[in-house]
């Protein structure tokens, strides 16, 4: 343990730097290095020494940032804008009246629709996230939550 508390003080400040260059956000680069340093702990035997442990480090980081800016894309995708082509969400939701047909709309809804919807939408989950909430697969959130939105367009004209 000794020794990967070394790796850690010797390549923290280089991992951070790196990936502080990918997100250009100083927590996100701080949470994704700290995410990075517990991968390498858990996978410290997979590394050959083919390459610097720098560059493994960097790897690690790198994959990382990008698995979690694909997560992040996902949640920021607008998940209303589909329901709401005419408008942008911000719009709708400005606009009280709307508001208020959107989240009558949404009560009349039956479960797991309404949740789903909800979560997806409001909360800002990922379809992962909602179908372990569920003890579901992500595939039914997405079913789901696909499903509930034809049932609001089916109540919006």
């Amino acid at each position: 343990m000794k020794e990967f508390e070394k790796v850690y003080s010797d390549y923290y400040d280089v991992v951070f730097r790196y990936v502080l260059s990918l997100c250009k956000e100083e927590i996100w680069a701080e949470e994704i290095t700290q995410e990075v340093f517990f991968k390498a702990l858990k996978r410290i035997d997979t590394f050959r020494g083919e390459c610097k442990l720098s560059v493994w480090l960097c790897q690690i980081a790198k994959n990382t940032f990008y698995t979690q800016a694909k997560q992040r894309q996902r949640r920021i995708d607008q998940p209303l804008d589909a329901v709401f082509e005419h408008k942008n969400m911000e719009d709708r939701l400005l606009d009280k009246e709307s508001a208020f047909e959107l989240h009558k709309l949404l009560h009349r809804l039956d479960e797991p629709y309404k949740e789903v919807f909800w979560m997806r939408t409001f909360g800002e989950l990922s379809f992962l996230e909602i179908g372990s909430l569920w003890n579901k697969s992500e595939s039914w959130a997405r079913v789901t939550y696909h499903r509930a939105k034809l049932k609001l367009k089916e109540g919006i004209t």
